[in-house]
């Protein structure tokens, strides 16, 4: 078997975490600080050891890149592995990264639908309809889907959410405006027009009730 001796190991100039390897006198790979610290000038390696540290290195990228995506924010599994397959890793390389962060808890679909749910009730109301098309567009299981709508506040509760977190922007309004604009705005949030249609009454009653006091 063919065997090359390492003849310098020097550090990339863009990536401090990366050094070349230099095989009798001329490039050969680069590798990650952690997967070379073994070696050093004079070593010899076969065919085979070069083959296992790239492979090695390959799979280190891979994770560390993962590991990237989830520190940034709570991700899906399918949206890691969209990521790193754009990003050209090998897909048994991403699957292999997947598995480890499910392992650890870093990757969890389950969590991450409750915890979409919670934030959607609260921050953004919307109906059940349009966030079950959501966590589906984010790779999340029917099962994962109806377990954290369990947890959901239903449409009707949600439309009124929603409607009074914008009512004031037309509180000016006539009630047609009024009826208009809301409208649009609830259907845009997935709800239907049964819901809808009352939830506009009852805000613009509310509306009118609070300016009466106001008022007087």
């Amino acid at each position: 078997m063919i065997e090359k001796r390492i003849t310098a190991i020097t550090a990339q100039k863009q990536n401090p975490d990366r050094v070349n390897i230099y095989l009798d006198g001329e490039y050969g790979f680069s590798l990650s600080r952690l997967i070379a610290a073994w070696l050093e000038p004079g070593k010899v390696l076969d065919q085979k050891q070069i083959d296992e540290l790239v492979d090695r290195d390959t799979k280190e990228k891979t994770l560390q890149a993962a590991l990237k995506l989830v520190d940034y924010r709570a991700r899906t599994e399918k949206e890691v592995r969209d990521k790193l397959s754009k990003k050209g890793f090998e897909s048994a390389n991403i699957e292999d990264v997947i598995t480890k962060l499910r392992e650890d808890r870093m990757l969890a679909d389950g969590e991450f639908a409750d915890s979409w749910v919670e934030n959607r009730n609260q921050f953004h109301p919307r109906s059940q309809r349009l966030m079950k098309y959501e966590l589906r567009n984010k790779g999340i299981s029917e099962e994962q889907i109806e377990e954290a709508l369990k947890n959901s506040a239903g449409d009707d509760a949600l439309a009124l959410l929603a409607a009074n977190k914008v009512k004031n922007r037309f509180a000016e309004l006539d009630w047609q405006g009024f009826q208009k604009k809301m409208m649009a705005y609830l259907l845009r949030k997935g709800f239907s027009y049964e819901v809808v249609s009352p939830t506009i009454k009852r805000v613009w009653r509310d509306l009118q009730n609070e300016e009466n006091i106001i008022g007087k």
